[in-house]
């Protein structure tokens, strides 16, 4: 029985430490996100850390990533750039893979 129980915590503390990565891996490529979208909206320095910050925090409005590309689309609309929704979304899946890469390299 012993055994049984230090494979169910085993699993557990790796559940447990599979979600933490993923929430830092999302919370990287919002902030990546948000500092690329600066950029194209030509905000100053001060400003993008702002807006990048901003964009992780849209992150917590609802599940998934509709939160993230909706404010995104409509910041960058809003400025005049243009793009469309799979420009963001494709921006999206970069800074995912840069994110993910950039994590597992500080390990």
């Amino acid at each position: 029985m012993n055994a049984f129980n230090d494979r169910e915590r085993a699993e557990e503390a790796k559940f447990a430490l599979d979600e933490d990565t993923a929430f830092r891996i999302a919370a990287r490529r919002n902030r990546l996100l948000g500092q690329w979208a600066a950029a194209q909206m030509a905000l100053t320095p001060e400003e993008t850390d702002s807006y990048a910050k901003a964009v992780v925090q849209a992150d917590f409005e609802e599940a998934g990533d509709e939160d993230v590309i909706r404010k995104v689309l409509g910041d960058l609309t809003a400025a005049g750039v243009d793009i469309d929704e799979a420009g963001v979304r494709a921006a999206l899946e970069e800074k995912q893979v840069e994110a993910r890469r950039q994590l597992m390299g500080e390990v």
